[in-house]
């Protein structure tokens, strides 16, 4: 049970480290997976935003990235393999 609450906590916790600089909390989008810092996506232009999920992908080059062309991204970025 302990171990279940740890996990939970840690999820509601989830920062991402950006370049040295301090941490801050990071939204996904719902609908591309792009990790956003603001109140809507850039790319997609969503407000459905989720601060639960996992794992962290960086695209450089989406033409040449087989995840890239599995999970339909088109743009260079940073996204998330799973939301929820």
């Amino acid at each position: 049970m302990r171990n279940w609450l740890r996990r939970k906590r840690r999820r509601k916790r989830r920062v991402v480290s950006v370049a040295g600089a301090r941490k801050k909390l990071v939204h996904v989008c719902r609908d591309c997976h792009r990790v956003v810092e603001g109140e809507s996506c850039a790319v997609c232009g969503s407000a459905n935003l989720s601060s639960d999920w996992t794992g962290y992908l960086v695209i450089i080059d989406p033409r040449h990235s087989e995840v890239a062309k599995k999970m339909n991204i088109s743009l260079p970025g940073r996204y998330a393999l799973k939301v929820r």
